[in-house]
């Protein structure tokens, strides 16, 4: 039942998030999009109403990127970015038990697509940022504020076009925050928070089958559709070992102490099992994952094709590109052509240093007791485009979430949602880092 609750009850950042959810942002891939631009001038107009001067960037007609820097009250630290996306990926309204962008208020939660990818983010840093200024206060340190187009077909049309053609924007920054982070876990009743210290390699290919075009009552051996469907089995089916980095080494040995179980004596998987929603994005990190996501050949029922394609989304672990690709080549056989689509880097970041430890003290003094664990995901964020600059990119969306809601489902999924409580909690814990850090 939706809930009959006004613009005065909801907190502005609920108000925000619902607002930019009801911009159909949907990114199609290759180019195909709805556009940002709508929810790229919502959101200049909310940042020049806090007295910041904003700039927009389209990289294409229709696809459109914010930028904004905040004055900090020591110039001489570093910058720090602070960035979203305003893209989302579809969502098909027949699969949804609410339209997908109405932005609706139900249960106490907002639902919508983008409600945790990652507009729910958006507002947050809207309203911390808006908080402090309005205040009189300043951050810390000067921020750049950035609202990314594209990000969800691999950040081409807005981080990367933004790094390669206007590097200025993001001057004197080292070091960057933004999504699929600082969210909470429960681990046998005791809360802890992820926060994202590295994630892995994207690399997105085309599997591509050639054979000998026919009649289709032909008895015919040599078929496109038929190679290119052995070939595709084989990668979706391929069981990849494990392996760890000091990344997920850290999170096991963490997780473990938390649980007081033996790693030794259980196994990573294991592990990671007992951690239980989270396990949706934490199992895919220990090693490189190789899903089949499109396939596309043919043209009538009685025509055998000449071709036939399929598309893969390979994530390795940090550095594996090559010779993930080249196992990927033996697994499907000489005869099948690989095309790279788009390829991206992975990063590692040590789970140390000020920025964390300011995390680790503001997640303490809104949840005291509340350990914040590293942890690699298993996507890519536009921290892949900031660090051709050397910009360190961590993630930390700071949510407070009840144990029962299945987060890691929420990203891509059917009926995305966001408890109301938690943009309120993650505004005010974004609000203070950025005060004192």
């Amino acid at each position: 039942m939706t809930d009959a609750l006004s613009d005065e009850q909801l907190d502005e950042t609920a108000i925000i998030a619902r607002d930019l959810i009801r911009f159909d942002t949907t990114n199609y891939g290759e180019g195909k999009s709805n556009g940002e631009t709508d929810a790229a001038e919502y959101v200049e107009a909310r940042l020049r109403g806090m007295g910041l001067e904003p700039q927009l960037f389209d990289s294409d007609p229709g696809r459109t990127s914010v930028v904004a820097r905040v004055p900090g009250r020591n110039a001489d630290k570093p910058a720090l970015v602070v960035h979203g996306h305003l893209d989302v990926v579809p969502a098909d309204p027949r699969n949804w038990s609410v339209d997908p962008f109405g932005g609706v208020i139900k249960d106490g939660l907002l639902w919508g697509r983008g409600a945790v990818d990652m507009k729910n983010m958006d507002a947050m840093i809207l309203t911390a940022v808006g908080d402090l200024l309005a205040a009189g206060e300043q951050p810390e340190r000067d921020l750049v504020v950035a609202f990314f187009a594209d990000e969800e077909d691999g950040g081409r049309r807005g981080s990367h076009f933004l790094v390669d053609n206007h590097p200025e924007l993001f001057a004197g920054a080292t070091e960057a925050i933004s999504e699929v982070g600082g969210y909470s876990i429960d681990l046998d009743g005791q809360r802890a928070y992820l926060m994202q210290t590295g994630e892995k390699s994207l690399v997105w290919i085309k599997l591509i089958a050639r054979g000998r075009a026919s009649h289709g009552s032909r008895l015919v051996r040599d078929n496109a559709i038929t190679r290119l469907a052995e070939a595709v089995v084989a990668i979706g089916r391929r069981e990849w070992p494990i392996q760890l980095t000091d990344t997920t080494t850290q999170l096991l040995a963490e997780v473990s102490r938390i649980l007081d179980i033996d790693p030794e004596q259980v196994g990573p998987d294991e592990v990671v099992l007992r951690t239980g929603t989270a396990a949706g994005f934490i199992l895919a990190t220990l090693r490189t994952t190789t899903n089949p996501t499109l396939l596309d050949a043919g043209y009538k029922h009685n025509v055998i094709p000449d071709t036939a394609e399929a598309l893969i989304d390979i994530r390795t672990l940090p550095g594996e590109e090559d010779a993930v690709l080249a196992q990927v080549q033996e697994i499907v056989g000489d005869d099948i052509e690989i095309r790279i689509m788009h390829r991206d880097v992975g990063l590692e970041a040590a789970f140390g240093g000020p920025l964390i430890d300011a995390i680790v003290s503001t997640i303490g003094e809104h949840d005291p007791g509340a350990p914040v664990l590293p942890y690699l995901l298993s996507g890519g964020t536009d921290n892949k485009a900031l660090s051709k600059l050397g910009i360190t990119g961590y993630g930390f969306a700071p949510l407070q979430l009840p144990k029962e809601l299945d987060f890691p489902g929420m990203f891509h999924g059917v009926d995305e949602r966001v408890p109301l409580d938690a943009l309120v909690f993650g505004r005010s814990v974004l609000r203070d880092l950025l005060r004192s850090y």
